[in-house]
């Protein structure tokens, strides 16, 4: 990567967009690169909306607000309303495929939908579907390695949870594997 990459990461609280964004920050930090995570989430957290934006760059970061965006990580119909307008022409939008009513419209960029909350009902842990997101969205957009993700996941994950490591993990695995698979939607 000899750029800034600019994500957007949005969905209802409660559904780890935050946590999202923090794994990447802190993944990308693992390797060096500069980082920006800014969260943004309404009053009522757990079910209200909540995005963040991060940036990872080789370089120093000049302005962590942006309105533009390279690719967009979207879990619920209403981020996918506020936040498809705003990838860049050639952008790439993942989305959860069953929380969204009214699938992306724009011609100019790449959707990948993804079956994570499925999938993570059969790991019997709704929660990771976060991590089969981040999966499907890095096997198409390498921005930071899959390798740095796990050790990034331990410093984000509260040390009372880190025997859910392994699931995130199979997870993750699994989201890398639907990301590869998965047919781009090309509208």
């Amino acid at each position: 990567m000899n750029q800034s990459y600019e994500i957007v990461i949005a969905g209802f609280g409660g559904q780890g967009v935050l946590s999202l964004g923090q794994i990447i920050a802190y993944a990308a930090m693992i390797e060096g690169k500069e980082v920006s995570w800014m969260p943004s989430y309404g009053p009522e957290m757990r079910g209200g909306t909540a995005n963040c934006i991060v940036i990872v760059s080789p370089t120093r970061i000049s302005s962590p607000i942006i309105s533009r965006f390279d690719s967009a990580i979207v879990l619920n119909q209403p981020s996918l309303e506020k936040f498809e307008p705003t990838v860049k022409p050639g952008g790439f939008l993942v989305y959860e495929v069953s929380t969204i009513i009214h699938a992306p419209q724009r011609m100019d960029i790449d959707s990948l939908p993804v079956p994570a909350l499925m999938e993570a009902n059969k790991l019997m842990k709704k929660q990771v579907a976060n991590m089969i997101l981040l999966g499907a969205f890095l096997a198409r957009k390498p921005v930071i390695e899959v390798s740095n993700v796990m050790s990034a996941l331990a410093k984000v994950l509260p040390e009372r949870h880190h025997h859910l490591l392994p699931l995130n993990e199979k997870a993750l695995e699994i989201g890398t594997a639907l990301g590869s698979t998965i047919s781009v939607e090309q509208n």
